[in-house]
This record gives C-alpha cells, sequence and structure tokens, in this order.
C-alpha cells in the first residue's frame, strides 16, 4: 500500500496527490513494504457486495505507522503479518485502491515476475472497436498509463505498443477513439499496426515478429462479463489470414494452447476495474487479475463475477490455483447491479 506524506505538515492520504490541500508543499510517496493486523471485526450478515460470510474486517498497520481496511476470508490475530504465496503458474488477484501502478506491482509480485531494466517490452492493449473508453469495449486509458507508470518505475524504457484489427475497421482509428493513442503519445511512444509487421511461422502458427523479438509481451485484456477477452485479445498476434484458416481447423482452445506452448514471454493482465455486463452496462469492481496462461484468467474472471455463462473455451478448466485475494473474498453477482 501507498501513502502521500506532506513533509510540512505531517498529513497523510492515501489516494495521490501532487501537492498538499493544506500548506500546498509537495508530497512524498511512501510505500508500505510489511503489514500486520492492527485490529479485527468479524461481518456475519452479507450484503449484495459481500455474500459470502463470515469475512473478516481488519484495519492493517504498515511499518511507518499508517493504517488501512482489508478484507480477509482467513482467520488472522492480532499482531500477526499478511503474508500471500507467490504461484507463476497460477492466477493473481488484487484489489486495485487508488493506484493502478501499484496493483500491477503486486499481481506481478505474486507471478514471481521480477522486472529487469533492459527488458524489451511490447504491449498489446485490447483494441475491438472505435468506442469511447467509458464503454469499457477497450482497454481503458487508465489502465494502459498505470502500465507505463509500472515500466518506467522499474527503468524499463524499451517499450512498444502494437495492435491489429480483424475487421474493416482500421486499428488506428480504434486506437484514437478509445483514448489509447493520447496516452501513448504523451508518453512519446507511436503505436503501430502489427498486421504490417512481417510474421514467423511456428507450428502452423504465423506470429509476428515483433511478438517474437520482446523479452516480454503484456497482453491487456478488457474483462468482460461471459466472455474469454484475454484469449481472444491473443489472437491478435497472428496474421489475420492464419488465424481465418486456423479457426477453421481448430477450436479457439486448441488455438490458444498452440500459443502457450510456442511462446513463453507472454504475461496476461486483465483489466477488471470496471467492467461490461451481459447487457454492455458497466459494473465497478475494482479488481486486476494475471496469469502466463489466457484461458485460466478468463475463467477465473468469470467465476469471480458469477457469469451467467461461462465461456466455452474455459469450461473444461478445473482446480484453478489462485494466489492474492481468494475468489471469495472479491466475487459478487456483478448481473445483479
Amino acid at each position: 500500500m501507498s501513502f502521500y506524506n506532506c513533509s510540512k505538515c505531517q498529513r497523510t492520504w492515501q489516494y495521490e496527490l501532487k501537492t498538499c490541500p493544506y500548506c500546498f508543499s509537495e508530497l512524498n510517496k511512501v510505500e508500505s513494504k510489511k503489514a500486520k493486523v492492527f485490529a479485527i471485526s468479524k461481518v456475519m450478515i452479507p450484503t449484495l457486495t459481500h455474500p459470502n460470510v463470515p469475512y473478516f474486517a481488519l484495519i492493517l498497520e504498515d511499518e511507518n505507522g499508517h493504517k488501512w481496511t482489508h478484507k480477509s476470508i482467513k482467520e488472522y490475530k492480532v499482531g500477526e503479518e499478511l503474508e500471500f504465496d507467490k504461484n507463476e503458474s497460477g492466477v493473481a488477484i488484487w484489489r486495485i485502491k487508488y493506484d493502478i501502478s501499484e496493483a500491477i506491482l503486486k499481481v506481478l509480485e505474486l507471478l514471481d515476475f521480477k522486472p529487469k531494466e533492459d527488458l524489451k517490452v511490447l504491449i498489446l492493449p485490447t483494441l475491438t472497436s472505435p468506442n469511447h473508453a467509458y464503454l469499457r469495449e477497450n482497454t481503458s486509458p487508465q489502465f494502459l498509463e498505470g502500465v507505463f507508470e509500472y515500466l518506467l518505475n522499474n527503468n524499463i524504457k524499451n517499450i512498444k505498443v502494437a495492435a491489429q484489427s480483424f475487421d474493416e475497421m482500421p486499428v488506428e482509428v480504434s486506437a484514437q477513439k478509445s483514448g489509447l493513442l493520447d496516452v501513448c503519445l504523451k508518453r512519446n511512444i507511436t503505436p503501430f499496426d502489427l498486421a504490417k509487421t512481417n510474421f514467423i511461422n511456428k507450428d502452423d502458427l504465423e506470429i509476428s515478429e515483433e511478438i517474437l523479438n520482446a523479452d516480454l509481451v503484456l497482453n491487456l485484456g478488457a474483462l468482460k462479463m461471459g466472455k474469454a477477452e484475454a484469449s481472444l485479445n491473443l489472437f491478435k498476434i497472428l496474421k489475420k489470414d492464419n488465424y481465418n484458416k486456423l479457426k477453421y481447423l481448430s477450436s479457439e482452445k486448441e488455438i490458444v494452447e498452440k500459443l502457450n506452448n510456442v511462446l513463453s514471454n507472454i504475461i496476461m493482465l486483465g483489466d477488471a476495474e470496471s467492467v461490461q455486463r451481459s447487457n454492455r452496462v458497466n459494473t465497478y469492481l475494482g479488481l486486476i487479475l494475471a496469469s502466463k496462461n489466457t484461458l485460466k484468467l478468463d475463467r477465473i474472471f468469470n467465476e469471480i463475477v458469477k457469469a451467467n455463462k461461462i465461456p466455452e473455451i474455459t469450461k473444461d478448466l478445473e482446480n484453478i490455483e489462485t494466489v492474492g485475494r481468494d475468489i471469495n473474498e472479491v466475487n459478487y453477482n456483478a448481473e445483479v447491479f
């Protein structure tokens, strides 16, 4: 958890401010390294957004004396330190408080990912249609900005952004209307169209050379209830004609599994801060998910929101390990909101 301290008046805020609203001094960002339980309240009454009981409302305290709340299914004792297991083959779940880059840092830590300054990173945002950001058809500008912040905070500067359109709408139009182009240009990064790159044949898959040359590909899935958006977005690294041929010869699940077998440099980041319901109306979820396997991520997301329809390509998946927040801590039937 991050806090913002004023060195002059000593006031502290959990949300990001550039200057102190009392004395107008610049604020210093202080990150918590450890957290122990300061107080506990056991909750027995279910609500719409917290249906699973009992659960424990904790007040946590870090090494600097800063305090914040935390919901937990697991029972702790006062004074006990919170620790979370890591699992690079599972699905990491975390709540977004006020800072998306902080949540990205947490889920990648839970996957035991260690950033290096010399990494060549390619970001693959979801760009499905030319719609404004508030409709959540595409990766949100705030989420892309959070990814940039995470990378730059770790001194990773070799960053590329790419996308591809599989319909008649030029990807440049979707990038501009969605607000993602402005975010890239603000960081002096010019995104490009993967369709205009060279493609390399790997096990009957024609994959963009840019993907193969990157040390790390971040697939940003704009998650939607009842859909497998992270998996569908992964297809955009293929040549369009190649994908059209593959989908007649193989199932979507088989294509994803082939990609997972061929590539080892991709991490999926699921944008679930505000998500679409099945009627395309948005609801606030406030989550971020991460995994090295898109199918696992899509399945866990739909379990969290209790989707009426589980995507066909994820139905056979069972016993998926999760790390970070427990599914029972964060799920609720989002279709009722």
